[in-house]
């Protein structure tokens, strides 16, 4: 910093060593001194103006390019591809639409017949408008319930003892035979619970009847030392229905519990786990929600079921309070038993019955699915 004089008496600083400060207006004295020395002057540059575009500050500024989007082209093989899958994918609501209005519309007889009496009515006679499904409606989810019971820990057990501790070449011989058993035809399993289960688990209904009907009243039998007081029972149904809704629920848990992070299993061995401290403390709390929705899967597989209930119950309009005594009921049964000798009417409320268990499994795989995608387990296979 220095003084520079005009000789005028004013003293100016220079704002850099070597190089004078700009002369005040009014001083032209100094401003030829300064040109003499260090050459012309340059006007200073008017302030520039903010681009009134925030965004398009970066195309203003010289030297910088903007980035352009580079979008790849489509081609008709890849149209018609997209094409083919959305078609593929409203073709499954089409189908769904189309049987929940034909259900409606050969339903809709009966319940203007009956109106919302249909759902709790007991009886079925057509004859005098006297149907519903009061009775049929809870006896299904009471075999749907016992099959859950007796599948979902069995399904659940293999499904860990396949994933986390069979070694490969055992392990690929476990899930063909549960993809076997899944593939298995209901007649068939209708006809083994039928022909073979029946005749040996009879004593076992006796005796759970004997031992614990004290402590659960429901378990108590009409007329237990008669044998037939516990043939086609709930029970038989559902432990049947337990074997037809297994293979899903484990295959289902299987590829969740498959998915379980490696760098939290790693994790887990690193301070210390057992093999089941890290089933326990990471693959479980993983695929739990996975596994609720296995389990909701298989409860409406098993309310659906049909063939195997039909060939095991003894039909009876009656809500079976006694899982082990005689006699039963199921929507699907109903329908597959009275089709073939309905009248009119009758077919009308087979088919609001059916419609009803079309609602209850539609709304139940939904519910599934949404559990599923908001879990750990479910957002790992979106992605």
């Amino acid at each position: 910093m220095s003084a520079v004089s005009d000789g005028s008496g004013v003293q100016r600083m220079t704002g850099m060593p070597g190089r004078p400060a700009m002369a005040a207006a009014g001083a032209p004295g100094a401003a030829s001194l300064v040109d003499e020395i260090f050459g012309p002057q340059l006007p200073p540059a008017p302030p520039s103006q903010p681009p009134s575009d925030p965004g398009s500050a970066a195309a203003q500024t010289p030297g910088e390019q903007t980035p352009i989007r580079i979008v790849p082209g489509v081609s008709r093989g890849d149209q018609i591809f997209r094409i083919v899958l959305r078609t593929a994918g409203l073709s499954v609501f089409a189908v769904m639409g189309l049987i929940a209005l034909f259900l409606i519309t050969r339903g809709a007889q009966a319940l203007r017949a009956t109106g919302w009496s249909f759902l709790t009515e007991q009886n079925w006679q057509t004859a005098v408008h006297r149907f519903g499904i009061g009775a049929v409606l809870p006896d299904g989810a009471i075999i749907a319930g016992i099959a859950l019971l007796i599948a979902v820990p069995v399904a659940l057990a293999a499904a860990v003892c396949i994933s986390e501790y069979a070694p490969p070449g055992l392990r690929r011989l476990l899930i063909s035979l549960v993809d076997l058993m899944a593939a298995v035809p209901s007649i068939v399993y209708g006809l083994w619970g039928w022909l073979f289960l029946t005749p040996r688990i009879i004593g076992f209904e006796s005796w759970l009847s004997d031992h614990f009907s004290g402590v659960l009243p429901f378990l108590k039998v009409r007329n237990p030392g008669i044998p037939a007081s516990f043939t086609q029972s709930p029970f038989i149904a559902g432990v049947v229905v337990a074997l037809m809704v297994m293979p899903i629920i484990c295959s289902l848990s299987r590829e969740v519990f498959s998915q379980a992070p490696t760098g939290e299993r790693e994790g887990a061995y690193a301070l210390g786990a057992s093999r089941w401290g890290m089933v326990r403390t990471v693959v479980l709390p993983f695929a739990r929600g996975g596994m609720i929705g296995a389990v909701m899967l298989g409860f409406g597989r098993a309310m659906g079921e049909t063939i195997a209930v039909a060939l095991i119950i003894s039909p009876v309009f009656a809500i079976s309070s006694h899982p082990l005594q005689a006699g039963a009921n199921s929507i699907s049964s109903l329908i597959a038993l009275r089709y073939g000798e309905s009248d009119p009417l009758a077919l009308s409320a087979l088919m609001a019955a059916g419609l009803v268990l079309f609602a209850i499994t539609l709304v139940v795989n939904m519910i599934a699915a949404a559990v599923i995608s908001r879990s750990r387990s479910g957002a790992a296979t979106n992605e």
